[in-house]
């Protein structure tokens, strides 16, 4: 393989994940509440579309750094209460793109694992890796422990 299309071949991965006293249906709930979001996701702070295999979304992300980033990922996986996957790319597809999964997994009756993952490739990945790595380890992070506190008040105030 020539060096260039290795390079272009080249993917990188990030994952963070976080243990919630609340069930996987009390975190899809929070999870899937769009309007919500600016409510106590301070990484995704805005997210609007239809949560339909295929659709494209509209978020706006602010990164730990401060630098905010449109995105217009499309749905390529739901399953209720378990995943959302989309793919989203940075102006042009194949310039940088990130396949993000928000992952539920349940751990007894009243406890679940949230587990965020994004995949990314493409040109510009070599260059902004070491960059994008440390932004993304610290708004994954951010929104899981978010997550969590919103899940699990939530869960509190339903008894």
């Amino acid at each position: 393989m020539p060096k260039e299309l290795s390079l272009l071949s080249r993917r990188r991965c990030i994952t963070k994940e976080i243990e919630i006293n609340a069930p996987c249906a009390v975190v899809w709930k929070v999870l899937t509440d769009f309007p919500g979001y600016g409510s106590w996701n301070p990484f995704i702070w805005r997210i609007a579309g239809e949560l339909i295999v295929g659709k494209r979304l509209s978020l706006f992300a602010r990164l730990p750094c401060g630098l905010q980033m449109p995105l217009w990922p499309r749905v390529l996986e739901l399953e209720v209460e378990r995943k959302i996957k989309w793919l989203g790319s940075l102006l042009l597809p194949g310039l940088l793109d990130g396949e993000h999964l928000f992952m539920l997994e349940p751990l007894g009756k009243t406890r679940s694992r949230f587990t965020q993952v994004e995949e990314y490739r493409g040109v510009l990945l070599p260059v902004v890796w070491n960059w994008l790595r440390d932004q993304g380890h610290g708004a994954f992070d951010i929104m899981n422990r978010a997550l969590k506190n919103s899940a699990e008040r939530f869960h509190e105030s339903s008894f």
